[in-house]
């Protein structure tokens, strides 16, 4: 492959994990960062052309969402501006049962480019890498009341399926739902989370309107606790208390279950307490 594939969020969970594997099989990659060379922020597409100059393929994540309002419009446009610089191929991480995300994957597929959507569930890195992190290493966790169970994913599952989505044309035009292999509440992945690194880790839930006053008091974006909020009160609601095989019938294996995802990151000492 003489053209690059170029790998937004490069410094995401799942993009930098793309670029380690596209470095491991001596693929082009350039890396799509506020960090790289040249670099790329959703909100300056002026230099955007110059990101895309001699790309073939694109793995495009968006922050902090595909779901929130804005998400549409810088997706339309930085597919109009892929296919001005002759790019080929399109591979979009999207929300498995979010809606509004959907708009932006339509804008995807109907851009007469290669396309390959990869819907994925909550990553089971949301307890290591950022999100709920803090709340692990505090022994504390408090989330909003969450009536359903959910099929944790593995992060480095989702960048094996694009690894392979952006080289192989097998899977051009095709939609894949990521799951992992079982259903769990966020209950009991916290307290696996804490049998494995033997500590006592509190579970409690909350109302909505309390966890967004919290989340406030911590003066986060407006985006990320919109995006919170959309989350915990529409995508889990239910809709997404299912298995799907995709991850087994692309990589030939079943997804990493819940408990050998805490095994490992238990090794990196990333929960231990300092």
């Amino acid at each position: 492959m003489s053209e690059q594939i170029l790998v937004l969020g490069s410094t995401g969970k799942t993009g930098k994990r793309v670029a380690e594997r596209l470095q491991q099989l001596q693929i082009p990659r350039r890396l799509g960062s506020r960090k790289g060379l040249p670099p790329f922020n959703w909100d300056e597409p002026n230099n955007w052309k110059e990101v895309l100059t001699d790309i073939e393929t694109v793995y495009i994540t968006f922050q902090p969402d595909l779901a929130i309002p804005q998400a549409h419009e810088k997706i339309k446009l930085f597919t109009e501006t892929a296919k001005l610089c002759n790019v080929k191929k399109l591979v979009l991480l999207s929300g498995r049962g979010e809606k509004q995300a959907q708009v932006c994957e339509q804008i995807i597929i109907e851009s007469s480019l290669a396309w390959t959507i990869i819907r994925a569930s909550w990553f089971m890195q949301n307890f290591s890498e950022n999100f709920l992190l803090d709340a692990i290493l505090s022994n504390d966790v408090v989330l909003p009341i969450i009536k359903s169970l959910e099929p944790f994913v593995d992060a480095d599952d989702i960048a094996d399926v694009a690894v392979a989505a952006l080289t192989q044309s097998k899977h051009n035009n095709k939609v894949y739902e990521l799951t992992g292999s079982e259903l769990l509440s966020f209950n009991t992945a916290t307290s696996i989370i804490a049998t494995t690194s033997n500590r006592k880790i509190s579970y409690a839930e909350i109302s909505i309107d309390e966890y967004v006053t919290s989340l406030k008091s911590y003066q986060l974006p407006d985006d990320f606790i919109w995006l919170i909020q959309y989350l915990f009160t529409e995508v889990l609601d239910g809709r997404n208390e299912s298995l799907s095989n995709d991850i087994e019938n692309i990589l030939g294996r079943k997804p990493t279950r819940f408990s050998d995802y805490v095994n490992k990151t238990e090794k990196t000492g990333v929960w231990k307490i300092q």
